[in-house]
């Protein structure tokens, strides 16, 4: 574009990319670019940047105060309103919205994706929208919803070169979820929260299963109620097999009794029959809170034994810090809960060294029907980040740990409602 002062810039190369101050000082990272369709005639408008700041919050950075966009680096005026980012009127989230929106060529040459978008800086100091990174399919003369396209060459062209499919129509969200590989579940999961009811589902429906069940249990259950609901039943019940067992039940408990039924009866009778469980117990039960897949070994096994498993992967860091020690079955419900290890005692001790020597006695285990009151109480007068549970007969049905205790204490709306934080900002 004549009016442009800049080189260009492309918004996906520029996820992730550090926003500072005038002085140098760190402000956060960008993660969108909000844009403003003006209609057929005129190029989009970026009116803002998504930025997350620290304590995980994304909050918009006007245009007004962007003083520069650099490969390396994006300049702002350090003044920034720390309320979360809510969409309004036309605004679109550039990422979130349009890439892999599918488009028609003017020139009548077919049909092809969108995988990066172009901003140039006008003279007036405006950002806009000049061009788009476009991967070209075959000629085509009717959309076919989600059929791929063949690989073909990556274009730049003109705004004006192209022309945006209906919004209705399905769009895939292939190099949206790429773009955000790195992201933690939980940031993961504001991303989709910030999203169009439409976008979020497409988005979702791209995720491998054990991505997409880690992502929902950072959502809120009405969002996780849609995706699941939009999930066909066998993918659904695959899903919900990745989730923790105790966020499965809590998702479960939001449909009703016969979709409950129809999806567990899909999902793999070991998984099935651990959720069943939680089913049982009654809402604000520890029973109701623990898992029941907590790290559990016979008193023989070893110190490097127990390192070994606490060191999984897939293990949260609350679950990670204590072995149970029980008698044979070690399936919960176990045999005779003998005792808890703590990790630390486990890298105090030789390798060789037997569990059933170092096993913590003092620590009383809670009855699966305890209230959760009782469950943080103990919590925190032993500073504990997780709590063995028993059954009446002494047998261990789970652990729980102080971050389901804090999920189940804070309100619903906890991961989208700042109302508290605002207040106490003044």
């Amino acid at each position: 574009m004549s009016s442009s002062l800049t080189t260009k810039v492309f918004v996906a190369r520029l996820l992730g990319l550090d926003v500072f101050d005038p002085l140098g000082d760190r402000l956060g990272r960008l993660r969108d670019v909000v844009v403003v369709d003006r209609g057929p005639s005129k190029p989009a408008h970026m009116v803002g940047l998504l930025v997350e700041v620290p304590g995980k919050r994304r909050v918009f950075v006007p245009v007004t105060r962007v003083q520069a966009i650099e490969a390396g680096q994006i300049i702002c005026s350090g003044l920034v309103n720390l309320r979360r980012f809510q969409k309004r009127g036309a605004e679109r989230l550039a990422v979130g919205e349009l890439l892999d929106q599918r488009v028609t060529f003017k020139d009548g040459t077919g049909i092809g994706v969108i995988e990066d978008i172009g901003l140039d800086r006008l003279r007036n100091g405006d950002w806009v929208v000049s061009a788009y990174y476009v991967r070209r399919g075959e000629r085509d003369t009717g959309f076919r919803p989600f059929r791929r396209l063949s690989r073909g060459e990556r274009v730049v062209v003109e705004w004006n070169d192209i022309l945006h499919l209906n919004d209705s129509e399905p769009q895939a969200a292939t190099q949206f979820v790429a773009a955000h590989d790195e992201l933690k579940p939980a940031d993961f999961a504001e991303a989709l929260h910030e999203m169009s009811d439409k976008r979020r589902l497409e988005v979702a429906a791209e995720l491998q299963d054990d991505r997409l069940a880690v992502v929902l249990q950072e959502l809120p259950d009405e969002e996780q109620v849609q995706i699941l609901s939009a999930l066909d039943m066998e993918r659904a019940a695959d899903v919900l097999e990745e989730m923790d067992p105790d966020d499965a039940a809590d998702l479960l408990n939001e449909l009703s009794d016969e979709q409950q039924e129809a999806l567990l009866q899909l999902m793999e009778p070991d998984g099935a029959d651990d959720v069943r469980r939680l089913l049982e117990y009654e809402e604000d039960t520890a029973g109701s809170l623990m898992t029941p897949v907590p790290v559990i070994l016979p008193p023989e096994a070893t110190v490097a034994e127990a390192l070994a498993y606490v060191r999984q992967e897939e293990l949260s860091p609350a679950t990670a810090s204590a072995v149970y020690v029980c008698r044979p079955p070690l399936e919960t419900p176990t045999g005779r809960y003998l005792g808890v290890v703590h990790i630390q005692a486990l890298l105090r001790m030789p390798p060789p060294e037997p569990l059933g020597n170092i096993i913590d006695t003092d620590l009383e285990p809670v009855n699966d029907l305890a209230t959760v009151a009782d469950v943080a109480r103990m919590l925190a007068t032993y500073n504990l980040t997780s709590l063995p549970v028993v059954n009446d007969q002494g047998r261990l049905v789970g652990s729980v740990t102080v971050d389901d205790v804090l999920d189940h204490l804070l309100p619903d709306d906890w991961r989208t409602n700042d109302d508290a934080e605002e207040a106490a900002n003044g």
